[in-house]
């Protein structure tokens, strides 16, 4: 019990100091915040040599418990990692500053003038599991759209988060900023998960978890603030029968296989009927050399032999691995009828020569990112311009698609007036 007590007294505190923090981040300047990440990136490179000490930890602890190589990989920082990091977080200081940015203003017959300006959320928890260079990436973006952030990493990596979180401090401190501006949970205790989920008094403001399906999924059950994230990356790519044949072969290839391990990777094929006679075989002949397992309809196993049967667990698995369902379905409609029906509304590709179809299919899927004639791996905060991302967030309220740093933002109203008053 007395366990519980300290965890629950220690989030307390943790709590109340970065909500002190907050309001001189609010207002600290775009030239202080950048001068704080040049200083984390700076001293991220001079302790290259601690974090790999401390990672070379938490991976003979993981090795010792059995773990998955995946894990293995998500959870190993080398030279070049962490030469990655210090350079993700230079990449963020370039980005321009959201906060103060005007989104509208316009004057009203009144002669008011009114303004929709943006504003720091104020403290964000960001809750995440082996990743180390999370603590880097999401430390950093807060810092830059002015937020205070509390970081919970996984107890696997949990030396190589406070090796890598040192420097976010030392950055703080060398700019001036307040030191607990960006915060790690120092205990692997899961009480500390669920004060944070209680919102800690009302001292965070939004909770962003980063993980796997389970965690994701007590976040969005239990969390009593707002939660920017998405469940499951059930991604489809229909392929229509005005599609070009070797362009539907490139990205549907890529969608699947660049990295089958992400949000962003392709889990369900679908083919309209009609283009079945010339794209079907290639397709399905073309993920198998890359290494692919195709799970099909008997439909499809009846035209293309020695493939592997879909049962209706298929449609709703994200595999995260190189294994694909595959279906045919009637047309653009039939396309949007199975989406509709199994997608978590993350992201849908449509490949189509006939604009017709892309705009109805533009039209009448809701997920939160749609492509047309590009893979699903470019759902990516990244590669939209946004520069680096804490997550993709799939809600319909505030945040949606990739969540960068303004994302991160919240908006108020300054209103401008001349001594008028209502009748």
């Amino acid at each position: 019990m007395l366990e519980q007590v300290n965890v629950a007294e220690l989030m307390a505190t943790i709590g109340r100091r970065a909500r002190a923090a907050a309001r001189p981040l609010a207002t600290a300047s775009t030239e202080t915040k950048n001068r704080a990440l040049e200083a984390m990136a700076k001293a991220i490179e001079a302790e290259r040599d601690t974090i790999l000490a401390a990672n070379a930890i938490d991976l003979a602890h993981a090795r010792e418990s059995g773990v998955a190589a995946s894990f293995i990989d998500r959870l190993t920082l080398t030279q070049e990692r962490i030469e990655a990091v210090a350079a993700g977080i230079r990449d963020i200081a370039a980005f321009k500053d959201p906060v103060g940015d005007v989104i509208a203003e316009w004057d009203r017959p009144n002669g008011l003038h009114i303004e929709r300006v943006r504003t720091p959320l104020g403290v964000i928890g960001v809750i995440y599991e082996s990743r180390p260079n999370v603590t880097a990436d999401a430390g950093a973006l807060c810092l830059k759209a002015g937020n205070a952030v509390i970081l919970r990493g996984g107890s696997d990596s949990l030396n190589s988060s406070q090796a890598i979180h040192a420097c976010l401090v030392q950055g703080l401190k060398e700019a001036g900023l307040p030191e607990h501006s960006i915060q790690m949970v120092p205990v692997a205790d899961r009480a500390a998960v669920g004060a944070m989920l209680s919102g800690l008094d009302g001292c965070i403001d939004v909770i962003v978890p980063r993980g796997g399906k389970s965690l994701v999924a007590r976040v969005q059950n239990e969390a009593r603030v707002p939660v920017f994230a998405h469940l499951e990356g059930l991604c489809h790519i229909y392929v229509d029968r005005s599609a070009d044949p070797e362009m539907a072969r490139r990205i549907v290839v890529n969608s699947k296989m660049r990295r089958t391990g992400i949000c962003g990777a392709a889990e369900t094929l679908l083919i309209d009927r009609t283009g079945a006679e010339t794209l079907l075989s290639p397709l399905v002949s073309a993920l198998k050399e890359a290494g692919c397992e195709v799970r099909a309809t008997e439909e499809i196993r009846a035209l293309v032999p020695g493939l592997e049967p879909a049962t209706e667990q298929d449609w709703s698995t994200e595999y995260l691995d190189a294994i694909i369902a595959v279906a045919l379905v009637d047309g653009v409609e039939g396309a949007i009828e199975h989406i509709s029906r199994w997608s978590s509304a993350h992201t849908e590709a449509v490949i189509a020569q006939d604009q017709a179809v892309a705009d109805r299919f533009f039209a009448e899927i809701d997920s939160a990112i749609l492509l047309h004639n590009a893979s699903t791996q470019f759902a990516d905060g990244g590669e939209f311009g946004m520069g680096g991302e804490i997550g993709i967030a799939t809600g319909k309220m505030h945040a949606r698609g990739p969540v960068g740093v303004e994302q991160l933002t919240s908006f108020k109203y300054r209103v401008r007036g001349t001594g008028q008053v209502r009748a």
